[in-house]
Parts: C-alpha cells; structure tokens; sequence
C-alpha cells in the first residue's frame, strides 16, 4: 500500500534557476550537480559540508556524467567538457556542436561519451582519443535523450519525431537495430518532459514514460511491451530512475509527486511531495536518493527507502519486469547449463572418538609431551604437531597434491534436453502460439486474470473459428481435423488438467477435461485420430481415447521425458537417455502400436551431432516420424516399423538452400509439417527463433538430401563452364535417384505392414519407374561425356529395379545412341544374367 512520507527534506541551493541536473560516480563517493550557472558542485557522500566547487564551467548546461576519475557536462554553447576529479578542475573539449547539446551520457566502462544536440547526428567519442568518433545518423529529427544499456553495446535515443532508435554498437559501424513507435510522445528538445528510455541493470528491458502519464517497461529481445506502471502521476513525467538492483523504480513528474514503485508488482510504495523535480540519481550502494529541481536546488535523501521496504535495496539483481519471464519458464529445445562448482563442504569440526577407542580408554594426553619426542632439525615438518581432526596438517603432507580448492569434492550435471511442445512458441509479450501445424493455429493472450484462447483453421468450409476464455491458464494444445486438446499446469489446489473439445458431436456435450495426479506436470501432449498422450514430470506415459477413456498407463524408461508425438495408433515419445563424451545425455525414442500393444523400437538414439538438440518433431502425412534439429535439418525415420532396423534419413538441409547460397540472406525456419513430400515451414528473418503476429504465411521447400555443395567456377572459360553444366545436371540426378529411393523404401514399409489399398501399390509400382528413369538419364550423361565413363554407366544399369526387361532394353538403346558399342554389349549381358537368374527362380 502507498504511503505518503511526511518528512520535508530540507533542498540544498546548489545553482541558479534553471535545469539542474546531477550524476553519481560508480563508486558513490562523490554527486556532481551543473546548472544554468558557470559553478559545478562536487558533494562527497557522507558530508554535510559545503561541496567543492569547480569555477569557471560553461554556463546553461544541459547534461552531466561521471566515472570514479571524471566527468562530462555538455551545455547550450554547443560545447562537450570533460573535468578530472583528482585536480578539480577542466581537462579538454571532447566535441564541439554548432547547436545546443541536449544529453550527454557515458558507456559503463566509461570509454565512450555519446552526444546529443539540436543537430541531427548524434556523436560517440571515445573519451581518451578524440579523434574516434562514431556517428548515428538515421534519425530524421534531433534527439533529446540518450541511454547506453548496462553493456555499453546498445543505446537508446529518444527523438524529439515520437520514436525510440536503438541501436547496436558491437561492430565498428553502429547499426540501427529497431526503431520503436507509440512507446514515448513527441517533444521539443527544450522541454523539460522527459521521454528517456531507462534500461533495466539487468539490460534486457528498459522503461519510458509514455503520452498517458505512465511507465511503459519494453523487453529488448523481441521488442514487446511487458509489465506498466500506471495510476501513478497526474501529469507529465520528468524522470526515471531504477535501483542499482533493478528492485524499485522511482519517478518525478509535474505534478509535483516523486513516486517509489516496486519493479515485481508495479505497486506504489511510498509518495513524496517535492515539485519541479528535474533529475534523478540512486546511490550505486545505500539506501540514498538524490534529486535536483527547475529552482537550482538539490536534494540527498538518505533513507529513502523506509525501513518497512529496506530490505528490497538489499536483494540481488532483480529481473525486469516481463510478463512472462523467459528465464522462469523452461525454454523449448535448450539444454539446461553444466553445473561445475565447489560443493558447499560442512564443517563438523573434529571427529569425535568412539566410546571404546585408544584415546577414550587411555586418555588424550597420557603421553603428554613426549608423542612430540622427534625433533625437527632439519626443517623437514615432519614433526608438525597434529591438527583439531588427530591428522597432520595437509601444508606439509599435500604439498604436492595441489591446491586444496582443486581437491575438494565437485559436482557435475550433465546437460539434458528439456521438454517442449512441439509445434508451440515461448511467451512473446502477452502472446504466444500454444499449436501451428496444417489443419490450423491455436493461440493465446495473456489477460492478467485470465487468458483468451483462439482456434483458427486454414479450411473454413469444415470447420468455423472459435475462441474462449480460459481460466484454467492452458500452456500447451494439438489440433486436428477431430479436436482440439489442450492441458494447463497445476494451480494452487487444483492439479494439472487436460482438456479435450472434439470439433463436431452428435450429443448435447462431448468435450471433458480430467485431472492428473496432485505434484505431477505435464510436460508433453499429442492428439492423433484415435488416441490422446500424455507425457509427464514422473516419466508416465498416459494414454487416453479421444473421449477420455484411460487406455494405458506406463512408465517411459528414459528419462527426464522430453515430449512425444503421435499418428493414428502409433505413439513417439522422446527422452534423455545415457550421458554422451561431450557431457549431454542422448535423446532415446521409443515408437509402440497402442492398440496392438506392439513396440516397434525401444529406447533407440536418436542421431544428432554433439551439442545440438531437437527443434521438434511430428508424423508425415504418411505417417513416418521425422524431427528437424538445431542445425536446419529435416530427417525422417526409415524401417521403423521393424525392431532394431531403424536409420535416420536426411531429407533436407535448410544451410544448403539455393536461396541461402548468396551468403546475404540470413534466416531460420520453425518447422510445421512435412506433407506431399515436402517441407512446411515459416520462413523467420532479423535473427527471429519463433514466429509471431500477425501470423506468417506458409512457405513449403522441396526434399533436398545434401549430397555436396554447389562448386563455384574459378574461371570463365567456355569450357569451364560447360564442364559446370554437366556436373549440375549430374549432381541434380543422383541427388533426384537418393530421394527417390529413400521415399520408396518408405512406402514398401507401408504396403509390407499394412492392409494397404490399390492406389498404393500402384504408387509404388510408380515410384520404381521413376528411380529407372533417372537412373537411364544419369547413364546418358556418362555416355556423353564419353567411352571412359562406360564402367560408370554399366554401374547404373545393375541399380536398375525393372523386370520386365524394357529398362535394360531402353539402356541399350540410350548406349547405341551415343555410340557406345562396348557398353551395349555389355547391357546385353547384364541383361541376360538377370533373364536366366529369373527363370532359376
């Protein structure tokens, strides 16, 4: 609850009328104040004397920064000083401007001064070598703040055109990051409102008062609007401060209120009267606030914070406040950190003798000093006396063996893959996608009390839009041409839930929701045509019908679960398995037939390269698993319904893409589905890992298994280039005859284990041409290339899966073609052992 403080600080004359601005140095011994006067004061923390002054300064300034060893104040005269705190007194120009300066803000490291004026380029210098300038130039009108981020790799401008640039400083050549609408208001450069952006100390957000008279908290991650404190001033805000710990925020505005906020709650903690506050400033160690005001005056609170909140100033690093934290939610697809440390050893003093031991029975100092018989004369330290545990001191005896922090017990974890949905994004702002595959989207919005779930599908002549409020807080969903599934993590009493609303019924009420055991999550869901799983933080693999009906229940071997995948009557699920030399564990699957109560594989690895982790993983419309990994590859599972026969395929590799080749393109892909024999994706740019709103379109790449590179030309002969030609067409065709075959080994297991239907025996029938055709179209490349590609060629002919003879006729008649006598005698044989080969059978 607010409370409003009554104790009136007395205000400390420190300049003339005017804007007063004031910096403490990071070590907090010392507070610098300018003003519209020539007189700089230096206040040393602690004293209640009379501050040092530092005459002669340029007068009507406008901003001050400090480190430990100096300061900068910039001023209207265009001018840009920097002061030496040892001396007292002025060191050089930095830059001067041809307008007034309006900001002035150092680098952390304070290595760099950036400058803001009434000019439209705003200038960083480095503070020790002038002559290292960098210029921010894409701002069409001049700035009026200036905020280097905790890292000094990013600063924040406010311009006086309504928009925040930030932008990067990690290249010699700053770039322009972002540019951010609707977060301040448009100002003159002369006002005192303020529009500073305030990074968090945490620097993974930052805070500016908005056009509503309220404290706008932004994420720089993905540049969403996050918590807001509101209901706080009546009129314009002039200032923002965090403390050193991010725990509190305080604001001044022109209502002649400075407010105290906490950063967890956004709840006013304590109100002060004090009006025409100009400028901020938390000491970086105690429990101190300074403030200077539009009179000239300044004011040193100690004891800002009341005792009541106190404690908050001695907490740790706080966390901005986000709406949901990255950092407290698991994140999909990463592996948790290796824990190497010291073990916090107990100290249990000395150890205490048994009751029957030689020292209880004869007592501890029976020998008095004559154990101590042997002298050391030579220095030795052999004759050490014993320490508190009867043991030698380990000074002497380990000499050798090395520090004492290298030999105390450590402890180790492996990085494990933690669980995710498939299909799903983390929380971005107030939103985040819960499902996006082909039938459709799910998608939810965080409400504060309450959430809103929408269901969209692509197909609007089955299905009809749909959306709900959601109490229950559901975190993830599957959605299918049947239902929609969704589950929700526990909640004070209640357990987690799952909750399954079918599409379409023939009864008043068929969707249900069922709860799992009390202290049990869900960590992954999948919804098929026929079943309902469920994988959870005890490792139980539950199985449901599509109307609730428990079907199985059981415990998956490895372990922790990672998440699971579903098709018809087979079920996938994924989880951590033994621990690999590079210190991850080895994600194991596990593929079953539920309704047969058949395992088709158990507990095999799944094949990643060290370090790398699964992105996500799905049934083909098919029906053949595949996972697309941290490296941008797609692959597929061949032989799997046969145990112990199962290899991972390579289908596409997204770094090899053709649109990728130029090397000026940078993007990922968030994997959707794979369906007519191609890869469904969303095509995300500017370093995105998820997608986001409004939704993407779907974009769909061809199969593609890497095979090599395309080579690149050294030269730009004719005949290098024909060369070229041939190799590409070559290249293509073998690339074309290894997916060929791969599809068609998965569609022989599919009419081997299956009753399978006309139409796919026909494709399959279809498929073997195929494979010939090109396997005949490599064969006329070898011949045109010439005789000595002829064992080349006949190689080809013995792939070819014809029985009937026609292939190996049409290769004889595709060597006559090109004159290749030898190599069509050659096919005649072949073909004549396959003919008597067949007949023997």
């Amino acid at each position: 609850m607010a409370t409003t403080t009554q104790v009136r600080l007395r205000g400390r004359p420190a300049h003339t009328r005017g804007p007063t601005f004031l910096s403490y140095t990071p070590d907090g011994t010392k507070l610098i104040t300018v003003g519209s006067n020539n007189t700089t004061r230096v206040y040393k923390t602690g004293f209640d004397g009379e501050p040092t002054n530092i005459d002669d300064c340029p007068e009507q300034n406008t901003g001050v920064a400090s480190t430990d060893e100096f300061f900068i104040i910039g001023s209207e005269d265009g001018n840009v000083s920097k002061f030496s705190l040892d001396t007292m007194s002025y060191e050089k120009y930095l830059t001067r401007c041809s307008l007034p300066i309006r900001d002035v803000t150092l680098s952390s490291n304070g290595k760099w001064c950036a400058v803001a004026s009434d000019e439209l380029v705003v200038k960083i210098i480095r503070t020790n070598d002038t002559s290292a300038v960098m210029s921010l130039r894409e701002q069409p009108k001049p700035v009026k703040h200036l905020s280097f981020d905790p890292s000094g790799k990013h600063i924040a401008l406010s311009c006086t055109d309504g928009l925040v640039y930030v932008y990067s400083l990690i290249n010699d050549e700053p770039e322009l990051v972002r540019k951010i609408d609707g977060l301040i208001r448009t100002l003159e450069t002369e006002d005192e409102i303020s529009s500073k952006v305030v990074w968090h100390p945490d620097g993974r957000a930052f805070a500016a008062p908005t056009a509503t008279r309220d404290i706008q908290v932004m994420s720089r991650g993905d540049w969403e609007n996050q918590r807001t404190f509101t209901s706080g001033h009546d009129g314009d805000i002039t200032a923002l401060a965090w403390s050193p710990n991010g725990a509190m925020l305080a604001s001044a505005a022109k209502d002649g209120k400075v407010l105290l906020w906490e950063t967890k709650t956004q709840k006013i903690l304590a109100t002060y009267d004090y009006a025409d506050v100009m400028d901020i400033a938390w000491h970086p160690t105690k429990n101190l606030l300074s403030f200077t005001t539009t009179e000239g005056w300044v004011y040193i609170y100690n004891d800002f914070v009341s005792q009541e909140h106190s404690h908050l100033l001695k907490l740790p690093l706080q966390p901005a406040p986000f709406i949901h934290d990255p950092l407290s939610e698991i994140s999909a697809n990463a592996r948790r950190p290796i824990t190497n440390g010291l073990k916090d050893i107990p100290n249990h003093g000395a150890r205490r003798g048994t009751p029957d031991s030689l020292d209880d029975i004869l007592g501890s100092d029976i020998l008095g000093d004559e154990d101590d018989f042997v002298v050391d004369d030579d220095g030795a330290g052999y004759a050490l006396g014993l320490n508190g545990n009867g043991k030698r001191p380990n000074g002497v005896a380990d000499s050798y063996a090395g520090p004492l922090s290298k030999r105390r017990t450590q402890t180790w974890e492996p990085q494990i893959h933690d669980s995710f949905q498939p299909g799903s994004t983390p929380w971005r702002g107030n939103r985040k996608y819960l499902c996006l595959n082909l039938v459709g989207f799910v998608w939810t919005v965080d409400q504060d009390t309450h959430n809103t779930i929408t269901v969209e599908f692509y197909d609007h002549e089955f299905h009809r839009d749909f959306h709900f409020t959601d109490t229950f807080l559901y975190d993830k969903a599957c959605l299918n041409e049947h239902g929609t599934l969704f589950s929700c993590p526990a909640n004070g009493d209640t357990p987690a839930t799952i909750f399954y609303r079918p599409h379409e019924t023939w009864t008043a009420r068929a969707d249900w929701r069922t709860q799992l055991p009390k202290g049990e999550e869900v960590t992954a869901i999948s919804l098929s045509d026929s079943f309902i799983t469920v994988t959870t933080t005890a490792n139980y693999v539950r199985v449901y019908t599509l109307f609730g009906i428990p079907y199985r229940v059981y415990r998956q071997k490895s372990s922790p679960t990672v998440t699971c995948a579903s098709w018809r009557d087979y079920v996938l699920t994924l989880g951590n398995g033994p621990v690999g030399a590079d210190g991850n564990t080895r994600l194991l699957y596990t593929i079953q037939n539920i309704k047969r109560d058949e395992i088709c594989q158990s507990e095999d690895v799944v094949a990643l390269p060290d370090g790398e982790t699964i992105k996500s993983v799905f049934f083909s419309d098919n029906g053949d698993p595949c996972i697309y990994d941290s490296t941008g590859t797609l692959l597929t599972l061949l032989h799997w319904r046969t145990p112990s026969q199962a290899t991972w395929v390579p289908l596409l590799d997204t770094k090899l893409l053709s649109r990728l080749a130029s090397g000026r393109k940078t993007e990922t892909y968030f994997p959707v589905a794979v369906a007519d024999n191609k890869f469904h994706c969303i095509i995300l740019k500017g370093g995105d890992q998820y997608p986001y709103f409004p939704r993407p379109l779907l974009s769909e790449f061809d199969f593609q298994i890497p095979l090599s590179s395309k080579p690149t030309a050294e030269s730009g002969d004719d005949e290098d280039a024909e060369a070229e030609n041939e190799g590409d067409e070559l290249s293509k065709l073998e690339s074309e005859f290894v997916l060929k075959s791969v599809l068609a080994v998965q569609q022989q297991d599919l009419v081997d284990f299956t009753k399978s239907s006309h139409s796919q025996r026909t494709a399959l029938a279809r498929m073997e041409v195929e494979i010939d055709k090109t396997l005949l179209q490599m064969m006329a490349v070898e011949c045109r290339e010439g005789e000595d590609r002829g064992m080349r060629a006949l190689e080809m002919v013995t792939l070819l899966r014809d029985r009937t003879g026609r292939m190996m006729e049409a290769a004889g008649k595709v060597a006559e073609r090109y004159g290749r006598n030898v190599l069509g005698e050659k096919i005649r044989e072949v073909g004549e052992m396959r003919l008597s080969a067949m007949e023997e059978d």
